[in-house]
């Protein structure tokens, strides 16, 4: 059975900041107080993980040694079958200077005539107590890369994402309609009903 979380200040550790907002915007129903790593000032670990999973328990690992408090940590990146699997867990370092638009032309620019455009966003959630007990959760959501990119919403690679099913990419989708599908908000539900009891948010 997972650790229930017991209330009092989660540290969110990531020093992004769309991911900061999504994770607060999922944890506000809980009532629980959450500060970024930013805001604590705490280091950004080298991600030497070979999985999403490894990257995410590392970062919350970090975060508990540098704060002494409960942390919950976020990796996630996109997956595209035509790049075999690429940029999978080195989406962000894709970027250039933290910046999306160079990784997503190069995306393109790799993909070249491949018609597979099938790709899928992960996102894995580790929750990490100072005595070292660990809990992860992973989610998926699946669909196609387009181009050009349509829509300023989001951040990362979302203007280039088309989940199934939809007409409207992450970067054009409002972050209502974002947050009912993504996969963050997937391994979030996961991750509530197991340590934050049965509710999920709205």
């Amino acid at each position: 059975m997972a650790r229930r979380f017991a209330g009092g200040t989660l540290v969110i550790a990531t020093h992004n900041k769309g991911k900061l907002v999504e994770m607060e915007d999922l944890l506000r129903p809980f009532g629980i107080t959450a500060v970024s790593a930013g805001q604590l000032n705490l280091p950004e670990p080298e991600e030497t993980g070979t999985t999403f999973e490894a990257n995410a328990e590392l970062k919350a690992r970090a975060a508990v040694e540098a704060s002494g408090l409960p942390a919950l940590a976020d990796d996630s990146g996109i997956v595209i079958a035509g790049l075999g699997g690429a940029p999978g867990i080195y989406s962000a370092r894709w970027a250039v200077n933290k910046e999306f638009g160079p990784a997503m032309d190069r995306v393109e620019r790799e993909l070249g005539d491949n018609r597979d455009r099938s790709a899928y966003f992960v996102a894995v959630l580790a929750l990490a107590w100072p005595d070292g007990y660990m809990e992860t959760f992973r989610g998926e959501i699946h669909g196609s890369v387009i181009f050009p990119g349509r829509g300023t919403r989001g951040f990362g690679y979302d203007p280039i994402f088309l989940p199934a099913g939809e007409t409207q990419t992450f970067g054009e989708l409002d972050s209502e309609a974002r947050m009912r599908v993504s996969h963050r908000t997937i391994a979030f539900r996961q991750l509530a009903a197991a340590c934050f009891g049965d509710a999920t948010p709205a």
